[in-house]
């Protein structure tokens, strides 16, 4: 009787060892599953969000080229961002977008919502305009029309170009794009120094001095 009991207990005992590996073995594979699948998902995200390096160095030509790629949009976005001016751009992109619309019964009413956002006195996010334009973006909004904020407009994309675009360009904002992070420069990044290769910021960097 204790012999069968005995018996009893170690068969007991490796079914629960037996259930216990298979059982760690599951959520290993499962966990490994888990990872591959974000893993595949990140790879994807990044490789929907690459843009040619060809592309980046034409972001260094112009603040035009920068602003009207999606991609060069939002790395500047968030340069102005990091400096606490990114009401600059928002304004911009407000205008750009009021340029386009259609219905006339909406003019009023988005122009609106710009300058109070934008230029009025109370402006949550007011922009950096002299008094002159001010005044007479104010005096559009009696019958705003599809161009009532161009001056405006040119005005702040004139004050970003002069300013905090080219400081843009000497920040890793731009420069993590023109030579990603781990690439370095090795033989292979770097071209001889008669080209002129922008892989190591050099270019970049004296093109901003």
């Amino acid at each position: 009787c204790n012999a069968l009991s005995s018996s009893r207990s170690q068969i007991v005992s490796f079914s629960a060892k037996d259930m216990k590996h298979r059982l760690g073995f599951l959520l290993q594979k499962s966990d490994s599953c888990d990872y591959s699948s974000s893993q595949g998902k990140k790879e994807k995200i990044s490789s929907s969000q690459r843009v040619s390096q060809e592309e980046v160095r034409k972001w260094a030509d112009s603040l035009e080229n920068l602003i009207h790629h999606d991609r060069g949009l939002a790395a500047f976005r968030a340069f102005l961002k990091s400096e606490y001016s990114e009401e600059n751009i928002e304004f911009w992109v407000s205008c750009e977008d009021y340029k386009k619309t259609k219905s006339p019964a909406k003019l009023s009413p988005k122009a609106r919502k710009i300058y109070d956002e934008f230029i009025s006195v109370q402006a949550t996010k007011e922009v950096n305009l002299d008094s002159c334009t001010r005044e007479k973006t104010s005096h559009n909004m009696l019958e705003p029309t599809l161009s009532c904020f161009d001056e405006a407009q040119r005005k702040i994309f004139t004050l970003m170009e002069k300013d905090s675009y080219r400081r843009f360009l000497k920040s890793p904002y731009y420069l993590d794009l023109i030579s990603p992070p781990g690439a370095g420069c090795r033989p292979e990044n770097c071209k001889s120094s008669h080209t002129h290769s922008l892989d190591c910021n050099s270019n970049i960097i004296s093109q901003c001095a």
